[in-house]
């Protein structure tokens, strides 16, 4: 059985390689951490916009984004936000119109997963999502947790995502950024085209841009 999953494994990361050969790794800036309004005014601007500018957000403004939503801010690898047991579970996948990168904390980077435009994807039939430059999605890797078919692991996962989509969102507010955080979205459809194991579970995306002129 082992024999059989490691064999599967290593054909998974073949498909993966083939499907992002195209795209290139995306090194990120060093987050600038001066930049933004102090927390109570973030916290007091923070609303929900669904229309977004179609600019491109700059590189600087991905780079500090990632780095606040769940980046590594000490020197022993633990991240800007809190986890169950620090288990770490929540990737997060930026999916652009080139392409889908997962977001590797470890170098601060961007690893090419799959090439194309999934936003609709992650719009789900609400189609103002997919009008902005990138989504952000939310990933739980359910098997750091424990038991992946168990409630409470779904549980934890659940609200260790939230607490990093609340860092994207109070991050959008400081920074002058547009964003909404959903669950809305084809998780079948993420499911093949991001990859996924079952016990990777797709939990929330904030699709995000500069607001609308």
């Amino acid at each position: 059985m082992k024999k059989i999953l490691a064999t599967l494994s290593v054909f998974l990361m073949m498909i993966t390689n083939v499907h992002a050969q195209e795209l290139q790794a995306i090194k990120l800036n060093e987050p600038n951490k001066s930049r933004g309004s102090a927390v109570m005014k973030a916290l007091s601007d923070r609303h929900s916009d669904r229309e977004f500018d179609t600019k491109d957000i700059s590189l600087q403004d991905l780079s500090d984004l990632l780095w606040a939503a769940n980046g590594i801010n000490r020197s022993d690898g633990k991240r800007t936000a809190p986890s169950a047991m620090n288990r770490q579970e929540i990737d997060l996948y930026v999916v652009r119109p080139d392409g889908t990168y997962l977001y590797e904390a470890s170098n601060h980077s961007l690893k090419p997963i799959a090439k194309g435009d999934y936003r609709k994807d992650v719009a789900g039939g609400q189609d103002f999502a997919a009008t902005a430059p990138l989504c952000i999605v939310l990933v739980a890797q359910l098997e750091k947790l424990g038991d992946p078919t168990h409630e409470q692991t779904r549980l934890i996962a659940a609200m260790d995502a939230g607490i990093v989509c609340q860092n994207i969102n109070v991050f959008c507010s400081a920074a002058g950024l547009a964003t909404v955080p959903r669950a809305t979205m084809n998780k079948n459809e993420l499911q093949k085209a991001l990859h996924l194991s079952d016990t990777q579970l797709l939990t929330l995306n904030n699709p995000i841009g500069y607001p609308k002129k």
